[in-house]
């Protein structure tokens, strides 16, 4: 066998039998590729998690279709061992075929309690392990050291100097390769037993790559320091005001004082973190000035800054384009750096003059060379980016929630915390609108405005079409739109499916607490009048304000961003988060969907065919009636409706397209560009230091 999933296909005939069930407590048939793989032979996923749920989805979906005589591949999916599936109902367990799937079937010479811990997109690389050197029976120590250093190409044992440490970690931590405690557990005990790391705080810096970058953020000025051949504290070198950390002898995180960012295997890898924002560069004296053209311009800051990262993130960017096999987190981490990209691009008044404003509703192109360079990058993303989303998106919805890949994902990562600690408390804020590129400049008012916060920033995948009753309601429900039909046009709901999310999972109603409408005034009144900080176990608070800019711009994204700026500055979200954090919530922040400037190509008239008729997107009742409007139209694309109510057929624009007048310009939402469908995730912490 080539692969882990072909041990499972085999198992997958179509047409061998209109239902399956799967007994699968290692979630292995939700992982992405192999999801693919059974969706492309004719089989669909079902998850059994609520029997009503099911029950819905079962008759609705597929019962009515096997009366008629046709037939589909179901495979109903539980995350049970193969001994409960006789749980399942008797009409089910009498029409379909049972199978049973686990970890150690595919991997019997590695401990279990190990291997359980992985993320499943990192089994290719265990299983090519295995394969090429069939290991004995193996202990938890040994499979650690074995995925340690075949997954994630740590040899620990033969770390012996800094430059290998420091490597090390910065491969673990710029790739965003998920380390399991575990084995971040082992990796320590192992490099503790080194006489020369005693002083290296390892426990901190190599579980969390913000301790770690915040690690290396303190000890630049020092490397700086040192080439302008200046010793000790006192020095012009300064660190940037977010990092409070100007005395050697006040490092947040204790160690070494000199790292050897000089080595040419650290450099490669320092370029990138200040490129994309991981560290902050810093002031030298004019006197040292000749640091700003050196080796090591890139973390130093000057008047050129933006403009030189800019230029930079241009190539990083068309050099980091995902290709068609790419997965979905190679989406998201790409979208963090064109966000970078597109937040500069906008908040760089050189290119955005006056003559960007979008006067009498009609659009003017970016005046500047890299306006238009800008535009041509950001239709090839969304070109690529849609081919992908056809292909790959249904394949998410049923991934686990531990690394939330879809909105409605969200809650149930936040509902595993509460569960696994029977005294934490989640807070949800959903700023309704916000796109990823507008995320980075708040993020970057925030770290001003409190630098005792930790964000730790992802990305995750709205709801399609990104419409707020679509995507905000399987935010706070947990559910894909298949499952609220009634209410899909509307978020009136949002409440009341909020706290039935909360209900089954333990909580009592009236510990759960829910409010929209915020973005002005006392944030800390508006909380207390919500929340009860002793009761309260689970908060979600719907800001609008982003929305609210958005529906009022007549500047484009220029617009969008400086008048956020201009929101942030007023200290609501900051002070919101804040409170939050000291009654002792843990703080998440996401969106229901991004925006996008766009020019329009033409109303439809189909009078009342269309159930919605948004700027980027219409919905209609049949594929017929869809079909009709979309030979008019060739910009836009005939969504298949995955996840969604069985009579909800989207049309939905893609690139930069609108269902406007000609030549109208709009900032708009409820399409399929990557600045509206993948969306920010952060939580927040404080910094114990």
């Amino acid at each position: 066998m080539s692969s882990w999933r072909d041990a499972i296909l085999n198992d997958f005939v179509p047409n061998v039998s209109k239902l399956t069930l799967v007994a699968d407590p290692d979630c292995l048939l939700t992982e992405e590729k192999l999801a693919l793989d059974l969706r492309g032979r004719g089989f669909d996923l079902i998850e059994f998690n609520d029997p009503v749920e099911f029950r819905y989805a079962y008759e609705s979906q597929y019962r009515l279709i096997w009366d008629r005589g046709e037939h589909t591949d179901l495979v109903v999916i539980l995350r049970l061992q193969d001994t409960e599936l006789e749980s399942l109902p008797y009409d089910l367990l009498q029409a379909g075929r049972k199978l049973s799937f686990n970890l150690g079937d595919l991997f019997p010479t590695l401990s279990y309690p190990v291997i359980e811990k992985l993320d499943r997109s990192l089994l290719d690389a265990l299983f090519e392990a295995q394969r090429k050197s069939p290991p004995d029976r193996m202990g938890d120590n040994a499979t650690q050291d074995f995925i340690l250093r075949h997954v994630f190409g740590i040899a620990a044992e033969l770390i012996k100097g800094e430059v290998e440490l420091l490597r090390a970690l910065l491969r673990l931590h710029y790739g965003k390769l998920q380390l399991p405690l575990m084995l971040a557990e082992r990796l320590i005990q192992v490099l503790n037993g080194h006489a020369g790391f005693k002083a290296w705080p390892l426990s901190e810096i190599v579980p969390d790559d913000e301790a770690f970058f915040t690690f290396l953020q303190e000890r630049w000025p020092v490397f700086l320091r040192a080439k302008c051949g200046v010793r000790g504290a006192k020095t012009e070198v300064r660190e940037p005001e977010t990092h409070h950390a100007s005395r050697t002898a006040h490092f947040r995180y204790p160690g070494p004082e000199h790292l050897p960012f000089d080595h040419q295997d650290i450099l490669v890898y320092l370029d990138n973190l200040f490129l994309e924002g991981k560290l902050t560069p810093v002031d030298v004296p004019e006197t040292h000035s000749a640091l700003r053209t050196s080796h090591y311009a890139f973390g130093v800051s000057g008047v050129d800054d933006d403009e030189l990262r800019i230029s930079r993130l241009f190539g990083l960017v068309e050099k980091e384009l995902p290709t068609a096999e790419a997965r979905y987190s190679d989406w998201t981490a790409f979208a963090l750096k064109w966000a970078e990209l597109s937040s500069l691009i906008h908040d760089e008044p050189r290119l955005n003059t006056n003559e960007h404003k979008l006067e009498n509703n009609h659009s003017c192109e970016l005046v500047s060379i890299r306006g238009s360079e800008f535009l041509a990058l950001q239709g090839k993303i969304n070109d690529l980016f849609y081919q992908w989303l056809a292909a790959h998106y249904s394949s998410l919805i049923n991934l686990p929630p531990t690394h939330p890949a879809m909105l409605h994902h969200v809650p149930r990562r936040l509902a595993r915390d509460v569960e696994d600690s029977r005294n934490s408390r989640a807070a949800l804020i959903v700023v309704d609108g916000l796109a990823l590129d507008q995320w980075v400049t708040i993020r970057q008012l925030l770290q001003k405005q409190d630098a005792s916060l930790v964000m730790r920033e992802s990305a995750t995948f709205a709801w399609i079409p990104t419409l707020t009753s679509v995507s905000r309601q399987s935010i706070f429900s947990g559910k894909p739109p298949l499952y609220f039909p009634s209410s899909i046009n509307s978020t009136n709901s949002e409440e009341k499916l909020w706290k039935q999310f909360w209900e089954g999972h333990g909580l009592s109603r009236l510990d759960v607490a829910y409010q929209r409408g915020l973005g002005d005034g006392d944030a800390a009144g508006v909380l207390d009048s919500v929340i009860h900080p002793g009761k309260t176990k689970a908060v979600g608070l719907v800001v609008d304000k982003v929305d609210k800019i958005m529906h009022g711009m007549q500047l484009g994204s220029a617009g969008m961003h400086n008048q956020i700026k201009q929101w942030c500055h007023a200290g609501f979200l900051s002070a919101m988060v804040g409170q939050l954090l000291d009654y002792g919530y843990e703080v998440w922040l996401t969106a229901d969907h991004g925006n996008i400037q766009c020019e329009g190509k033409g109303r439809p008239s189909e009078g009342v065919i269309a159930e919605t008729r948004g700027e980027r997107v219409r919905v209609y009742p049949t594929p017929e009636l869809r079909a009709q409007v979309a030979g008019a139209f060739p910009f836009a694309h005939e969504w298949q409706p995955v996840g969604l109510p069985a009579d909800y057929f989207p049309l939905v624009a893609g690139g930069r397209d609108a269902f406007v007048k000609p030549g109208d310009a709009i900032v708009g939402h409820g399409g399929v560009a990557i600045e509206e469908v993948i969306v920010p995730l952060v939580k927040f912490e404080r910094r114990t230091r």
